[in-house]
């Protein structure tokens, strides 16, 4: 099981962070190409569903893109600590872990993604090809999540 380990400084306190990062229709602010919908009727603790749409919005069919669904449940809430989501979808499965600390700059955390890859053993020989553009995606968005944070009301 691969596994993804990404820092990022964020110039906010920590209770700010955790509010960022869980405002999870806001997403797409900072994850670029990608669309969030909470499927559950409450969006804070254990229990709440994701759909994540990640990939060329279709212009004509609102809400969906050519790309990937990728589908969630919140497993572990600690604010503003730590946070895990499962990803329970076709393509992408595995935890999603959030992990904030204080800094004195403000706040240090880290995104790990441990993935469980697709396609059987097509998957396992594709990954070293994907994972540099993947690794280039959660940089790009962790970079837009640290200014995004930064003014974020809480």
């Amino acid at each position: 099981m691969p596994e993804l380990v990404l820092p990022v400084a964020v110039e906010a306190p920590p209770e700010r962070v955790w509010a960022a990062l869980t405002d999870w229709r806001s997403q797409g602010r900072w994850m670029p190409a990608t669309d969030v919908e909470v499927v559950t009727a409450h969006d804070e603790g254990v229990g709440v569903r994701l759909a994540a749409r990640t990939g060329v919005p279709l212009p004509w069919r609102r809400g969906r893109h050519l790309g990937v669904l990728d589908t969630m449940v919140v497993t572990e809430w600690d604010p503003p600590r730590r946070v895990v989501v499962q990803h329970t979808g076709r393509i992408v499965r595995g935890p999603g872990i959030f992990e904030l600390t204080p800094a004195p700059h403000g706040t240090d955390l880290v995104w790990t993604e441990r993935l469980w890859l697709p396609f059987g053993i097509v998957g396992s020989l594709g990954w070293p090809l994907v994972k540099p553009f993947v690794v280039l995606g959660f940089r790009i968005s962790l970079r837009r999540f640290a200014r995004y944070a930064r003014g974020h009301a809480g």
